[in-house]
């Protein structure tokens, strides 16, 4: 009898093993790769379209495998057939494959013939340790829970510093009375000073003195007058807010995005001109997120949320991401311009950029540092004509100043060449 029961027992010990190996075969079969090697493969072939937990160009890719075995009865080599040739799989009248086809309007996903099973097996390990897609605010501001924070702290410390006043005026009234007690008790008569002649009245009465002060008034009055005129139109310094943050410092600083690529008309136009938002989508269509340690970074320092500002962008073009496509609800977005000359004078970009070779950075400064752009240099007359008398104009393998510096050479025998000597502080080259 407990023969009987022992190979009962074991029998069914042995079923629930085979069941449990047949519910996880998939899964386990998803891991049979390398998921370190498997996550550059991923980052070089199928990030542009793919993300792991988010609906981009393609589909999400997270557990890619046990899904399409549990949800279509899929297995592995479909997979493999699936990536290196989908075209194929679709020509060939693939239910699933044709499926897909129609789901993304016709477009076959990219053939990958060169990745081995081996390399595909190991992006498909990469996709089956995915970590869950993390939660995002209902807001998706992501901003800090209490704002009030820094407010309380300030008034705390103002409030710590009244107190801290108070408490001198009051130790020093005491000290006074203190003295002025003690003087009587030893009998000492604490009498008024006898009164002086009014300040005014002595400084009335001497006429040098009134003299020289005029003069002197007169000579700080002319100074700060000149001084404050001086100022009209100049906007070194100007920092505003923008009704979407640019970081200046993440796309021309870390990701070292030439400064021509968004601003292109500065190489060809006398404006360097506002960038299109559809240049600015030509990145962000698939770039919907920062990295972490960059958002925190953002936050923690700048009290910026990217993710955020990204959102705007997309609410500006009328981009839906969670669709992957344009809505054609656009809403124009104000820009706050910064470096602006008079009417009167004239400056042409593509003159500097493209003909004499002028960094960006001389004008604008160091703009791969800012986290807002900020106008850098005053940009007033004096400050460009010491460029143009200080700056040596590149001349080799420069077909435009090579018959000037010639005839310059010859004349007034000079080894470099500047804009002054080239006539670049006449007045009707800036002004017309």
């Amino acid at each position: 009898m407990k023969q009987v029961i022992h190979r009962k027992l074991g029998f069914n010990i042995l079923h629930f093993c085979l069941i449990f190996l047949l519910a996880f075969s998939t899964s386990l079969s998803a891991q049979n790769g390398d998921a370190v090697a498997g996550k550059a493969l991923f980052n070089a072939n199928c990030a542009s379209c793919h993300k792991l937990n988010k609906k981009m160009t393609g589909p999400a890719l997270a557990n890619v495998e046990t899904r399409l075995a549990d949800d279509e009865g899929l297995d592995r080599e479909w997979l493999y057939s699936w990536i290196k040739n989908s075209a194929g799989m679709v020509k060939s009248g693939d239910a699933y494959a044709n499926k897909i086809f129609e789901e993304y309007n016709g477009t076959a996903m990219t053939a990958f013939p060169q990745l081995t099973n081996a390399e595909i097996d190991n992006i498909l390990a990469y996709t089956a340790a995915a970590p869950p897609a993390p939660e995002v605010p209902v807001d998706g501001q992501g901003v800090n829970a209490n704002p009030q924070n820094d407010t309380n702290s300030n008034g705390l410390i103002l409030g710590a510093l009244a107190l801290l006043f108070a408490i001198l005026a009051g130790a020093l009234f005491l000290v006074n009375r203190t003295l002025r007690n003690f003087a009587e008790a030893k009998g000492i008569e604490v009498s008024a000073k006898e009164k002086s002649k009014p300040l005014w009245k002595a400084f009335v009465d001497n006429q040098f003195l009134v003299l020289v002060t005029a003069i002197l008034f007169l000579l700080a009055s002319g100074y700060f007058v000149y001084g404050y005129f001086m100022q009209v139109g100049v906007n070194q310094g100007y920092e505003p807010v923008q009704e979407i943050h640019y970081s200046h410092r993440i796309h021309a600083g870390d990701n070292g995005i030439d400064c021509k690529y968004c601003h292109s008309s500065a190489r060809v136009s006398k404006t360097s001109g506002i960038p299109s938002l559809n240049v600015c989508m030509n990145c962000h269509k698939s770039i919907y997120e920062v990295a972490p340690e960059t958002q925190s970074e953002g936050m923690a320092e700048y009290g910026v949320d990217y993710n955020a500002e990204i959102q705007k962008l997309y609410k500006a073009v009328g981009w839906s991401d969670a669709e992957q496509k344009y809505t054609g609800e656009t809403s124009p977005v104000k820009w706050t311009r910064i470096h602006n000359l008079p009417d009167f004078a004239y400056f042409n970009h593509s003159q500097h950029v493209s003909v004499a070779g002028v960094a960006c950075q001389t004008c604008h400064g160091p703009v791969e540092e800012m986290e807002v752009m900020y106008q850098y240099a005053p940009l007033t007359m004096g400050w460009c004509i010491n460029c143009h008398r200080e700056t040596n104009v590149n001349v080799k393998d420069n077909n435009y100043y090579t018959k000037i510096h010639e005839e310059l050479s010859k004349k007034y025998g000079v080894e470099k060449l500047t804009a002054a000597q080239m006539g670049g502080l006449e007045c009707g080259k800036c002004h017309y």
